[in-house]
């Protein structure tokens, strides 16, 4: 492990904008129609449960990674092998965030400008941010976290100043039940982007007082499920449905359509800093934790040596993984939750922790 260490304030700022940044890209449960914003919710409390695994698992092992205690609870043949499918998931995770900002820069400023070289400049800084360390990020993520959030108020007063919410587009609200909005929330929102726990469990051992972990995380998680709902009900006010699922980037729409007594318009550049800036927290979170997690796999001493071999297998994976955007966005959907987020999020967490439960309650009597 890294000797550094990180406050559960810097903690709770690296989950929210790990889990912010690509959520804000998408349409999030827009499949529930104008009861998304109720989904993600009803996801979020699905992201509690997640969490409160991998939460039981740090208080079994608070001073290993996740990739060692994998193995004290499986054994070392058995553990290696899941501690290398998670490290696997993690780079696969890499390359996918990495391509969503890299085709949300295509989208906004550089259309013909070729994709890898908008993620060839992302990586660079992700690489230097993990050679300084978990603190020299975590420091970070504290000043500009002011930032992003100034910047989000500022929009919500503009919005609300334009006169664009029309809250007639928010109705009928649960015309068909609460069924298939718990679906949407419990198949496919609580996986993205409340599922990927085991990342920031990653970080848990770093943290300077372990105590307050559990209120850091739950908070941060909270915060995480509030802003995105607001921001899914300000865009279906604003857009409606029917346009919200023939956009790419909804948030957007939104922010362009801010005009204020003929003069304060064009708003986009602020929306394209705050989405480079959540993006490059979380290639740079899961990244960090690729490296860190390979380290310890293999019992490599300077984990910061691995950056560069990895980060070329990051940048060629988020280019082979999709043709376009629109095959990208699909695989998200279609491949990732039901076939490797659900059994890697929840089964195996699930599994290990029955396992260290009667294990520990074993060493115990």
């Amino acid at each position: 492990m890294e000797p550094a260490k990180i406050s559960p304030f810097q903690l709770f700022v690296l989950i929210l904008l790990f889990q912010l940044s690509s959520a804000l890209l998408f349409p999030i449960g827009i499949e529930a129609k104008q009861n998304a914003w109720l989904a993600i919710l009803i996801a979020m409390v699905g992201g509690f449960a997640i969490f409160f695994i991998y939460y039981a698992l740090y208080s079994y092992y608070p001073d290993l990674l996740p990739t060692s205690y994998t193995q004290k609870i499986l054994g070392n043949f058995f553990g290696k092998i899941v501690s290398f499918l998670y490290m696997l998931f993690i780079l696969y995770s890499t390359a996918r965030a990495l391509r969503d900002f890299g085709e949300m820069l295509a989208v906004i400023g550089y259309p013909n400008t070729p994709l890898i070289i908008n993620h060839f400049l992302l990586i660079l800084v992700v690489i230097y941010a993990v050679h300084k360390g978990i603190e020299v990020i975590g420091r970070t993520g504290e000043i500009l976290f002011v930032f992003i959030y100034v910047l989000a108020i500022l929009g919500f007063i503009f919005i609300i100043s334009s006169d664009l919410i029309n809250l007639s587009n928010l109705k009928p609200f649960l015309e068909d039940g609460i069924f298939p909005v718990a679906k949407v929330a419990l198949t496919q929102v609580v996986f993205f982007p409340f599922g990927p726990v085991f990342v920031y469990s990653m970080i848990f051992p770093y943290v300077n007082q372990s105590k307050k972990i559990k209120k850091a995380s739950l908070l941060a998680i909270g915060l995480v499920g509030i802003n995105l709902a607001i921001s899914t009900l300000i865009n279906i006010s604003v857009l409606g449905v029917d346009k919200i699922e023939r956009t790419q980037i909804p948030l957007l729409n939104t922010v362009q359509a801010i005009e204020i007594a003929e003069f304060l318009q064009r708003l986009d550049i602020f929306f394209m800093l705050s989405i480079i800036i959540l993006g490059f927290f979380k290639v740079a979170i899961y990244f960090y934790v690729v490296v860190i997690g390979t380290a310890d796999l293999f019992r490599i001493k300077k984990p910061a040596q691995l950056a560069f071999p990895l980060s070329f297998v990051v940048l060629f994976l988020s280019i082979v993984i999709a043709n376009n955007a629109l095959e990208h966005i699909e695989e998200g959907k279609a491949i990732s939750s039901l076939y490797i987020d659900f059994p890697l999020q929840v089964m195996i967490p699930a599994l290990l922790l029955l396992i260290a439960f009667f294990k520990n309650k074993k060493k115990k009597k």
